[in-house]
């Protein structure tokens, strides 16, 4: 672990991270020492900088570190958090704010083979996803909401859960973004609103305009994905990971284009 940028595995209790959740993070997938869609994962920080009124970290810096941190890794996780640093008791963030970068290296989840054969199984969380513009489409250190909707199923032939927000509205997984086809398109769910925009989400929908394959970015209810010749999930992690089964719906697995798995596993 690294703490801005020296081996460290002690923050300190003032961090306003663990206070008030007041930072953002990126999740990247390690290959043979070379973090993954770094750029993709930059921007998606940046923005969420530009958000939180955070100063921008220097990128050059950041990269060195991550690439000697991960050097020597063949496959696993990075992990950046970026917190605004220490400050006292109360909401009002300090000013000026001096950044705490954290960044720690961990293995590959066991991702079993058989999602990608057979595909996963989903459920529908009770936990809502909140609405809140200013948020949505960031990877801020609030995550409560997840981790209350993960914590509703310990069954490990479900691969994931669906989050909805309060006016029904499908958002994502629990830790993945959401794709499905229908007669010849794709749509995704609109995220203006709440959720998270994931690094291969992005990747996805350009992928499939190099294709011509049309993509709707819009609001969609359950009855939606019911309707729906195929689904799949989509991290930084799984890649494209196909849908078998939602409630009592089963999806064809061979519907989702070969071309365009293809075209984001390279890309990944």
């Amino acid at each position: 672990m690294l703490l801005n940028g020296i081996p460290n595995d002690n923050i300190p209790l003032t961090d306003r991270g663990l206070h008030y959740g007041d930072g953002l993070f990126e999740t990247l997938a390690v290959v043979k020492g070379r973090p993954q869609l770094w750029d993709r994962h930059m921007a998606r920080l940046a923005r969420g900088e530009a958000a939180l009124h955070l100063p921008s970290m220097d990128r050059s810096r950041l990269l060195l570190e991550a690439e000697s941190l991960c050097e020597g890794c063949e496959q696993g996780v990075l992990k950046i958090l970026v917190t605004r640093g220490s400050g006292g008791r109360g909401y009002r963030p300090p000013v000026p704010c001096d950044p705490r970068r954290i960044l720690s290296l961990h293995p590959w989840p066991e991702i079993p083979a058989t999602w990608y054969s057979d595909g996963i199984r989903l459920r529908v969380c009770d936990m809502r996803w909140s609405r809140n513009p200013k948020l949505a489409g960031l990877k801020h250190l609030n995550r409560l909401e997840q981790v209350l909707a993960r914590q509703e199923w310990d069954d490990p032939g479900i691969g994931e859960g669906l989050m909805l927000d309060e006016f029904n509205s499908v958002i994502s997984g629990t830790q993945s973004n959401l794709f499905l086809l229908r007669s010849g398109r794709l749509q995704t769910p609109d995220l203006s609103y709440s959720g998270i925009a994931g690094t291969v989400r992005e990747l996805v929908i350009e992928c499939a305009a190099g294709l011509d394959l049309p993509v709707d970015i819009t609001t969609l209810t359950l009855d939606d994905l019911m309707a729906a010749d195929s689904l799949f999930m989509t991290n930084s992690l799984w890649g494209v990971c196909p849908v078998s089964r939602l409630a009592d719906t089963d999806y064809a697995l061979g519907q989702i284009p070969t071309r365009l798995r293809e075209a984001v596993a390279a890309a990944v």
